[in-house]
């Protein structure tokens, strides 16, 4: 995975390439290395072809395109636990993005016909792809977490609606003692042939067989359950690792939790975007943390020790020099969000502001009184120079 090129580059195209022009370079290059085209080099077509296959799959696709733009084609795998063996998903549901690799024209529209043309007899390929096993399709859905929770990461139970597979008929869509028969009218290919006679001779075409809607199978005796769709919809609650340190917009992806896949074909994945909710104290810069921290005028003009406290609910200690200026910036070290996929953190930045009290006691006016007294009405406007 670390090997792969740049699925841009594969493609021949810009990083702000728009749809119109992915498809335009995947068309072009598909017909050049599709192994058919070449007979006399058919291993090496065939790696390009597939490499071609996964780059316009990737990038074809809005949100994988944007978590690869993010992360790459190898995506965010392996940090703080949640990746890597067996946890709480079975091997493998964690926060990652991974190609799920090429399959097949189906899911690219009108460019089966494009190969159909070009090469001749893909219809059939596309047939036997419709019918074969295919992937089930991805959900999405977006859940909103506090600041807190994404600079602690945090574990969420959910609750999503999908259709799962029967468990009487166990997918197949016919009734338990029954089984799913070869459609008769087209014997199991899905399509079906038509011979027309024109002023240009004989013309054969391929249609949809309408008896079995191209699957190749008729049911004669329906499970009562699903009424033969072999799925039933249900609401499964699912518990979500959400990793210390993801930032707004970003999304994790649970492998195998998107709906069934056809005739034995695997789960899709559940894409869940995070949305963090705004904090009334804290603010951030990619890993820094922000924060303001009024002081009093004293402790600006004496110096002081404060009591600065942590996105986790702890508190800091900080030492701040005499004469510090309202605005004045000072870093803790270390103690910002987590950088995914690493075991560093960033810092921790806080402002002072400087808070002028609008209530005095007589006490305190009386000392300010005697303080002014030693002290210019107002100190001198500074001339600023060439340079500023």
């Amino acid at each position: 995975m670390a090997n792969k090129r740049d699925y841009y580059e594969v493609l021949g195209v810009s990083k702000d390439a728009t749809e119109d022009e992915l498809k335009k370079a995947y068309r072009k290059l598909a017909k050049k290395y599709h192994p058919d085209a070449n007979p006399d080099n058919k291993k090496e077509a065939e790696a390009k072809f597939k490499e071609v296959n996964e780059a316009y799959e990737t990038l074809s696709d809005p949100q994988k395109r944007k978590m690869y733009d993010q992360f790459g084609a190898d995506g965010p795998q392996g940090f703080n636990g949640f990746g890597g063996g067996a946890g709480p998903f079975g091997g493998g549901n964690y926060y990652s993005y991974t190609s799920s690799g090429f399959d097949g024209f189906s899911d690219f529209g009108d460019l089966g016909d494009i190969f159909s043309s070009f090469f001749g007899g893909s219809a059939r390929t596309s047939s036997r792809q419709q019918r074969g096993p295919r992937k089930g399709a991805d959900l999405n859905l977006n859940m909103e977490i506090s600041f807190e929770e994404a600079f602690l990461g945090v574990e969420k139970q959910i609750v999503i609606t999908r259709p799962e597979t029967c468990e009487i008929c166990h997918g197949t869509g016919a009734k338990p003692g029954t089984s799913v028969t070869k459609c008769p009218i087209c014997n199991g290919t899905g399509t079906v042939k038509q011979v027309q006679n024109t002023i240009l001779g004989q013309m054969q075409t391929t249609r949809t067989c309408t008896n079995c809607h191209g699957t190749g199978e008729v049911i004669k005796e329906v499970c009562e359950n699903c009424k033969g769709k072999g799925t039933v919809r249900k609401q499964p609650k699912i518990k979500v690792k959400i990793p210390a340190g993801i930032d707004d917009n970003q999304t994790v992806v649970l492998r195998g939790e998107g709906e069934p896949g056809e005739k034995g074909g695997p789960h899709g994945d559940l894409y869940i975007t995070v949305r963090i909710k705004r904090s009334s104290i804290y603010s951030r810069q990619g890993t820094t943390v922000m924060c303001e921290v009024p002081i009093t005028i004293t402790q600006a003009t004496l110096g002081a020790n404060l009591k600065i406290p942590m996105v986790d609910g702890s508190s800091e200690i900080f030492t701040i020099p005499e004469g510090t200026q309202t605005g004045t910036k000072f870093t803790i070290r270390e103690k910002g969000f987590k950088t995914l996929n690493s075991n560093s953190r960033g810092n921790f930045v806080f402002t002072v502001i400087v808070q002028t009290p609008k209530r005095l006691s007589k006490e305190q006016r009386e000392l300010l009184e005697k303080l002014s007294m030693t002290m210019n009405e107002q100190p001198p406007i500074k001339k600023k120079g060439i340079f500023g």
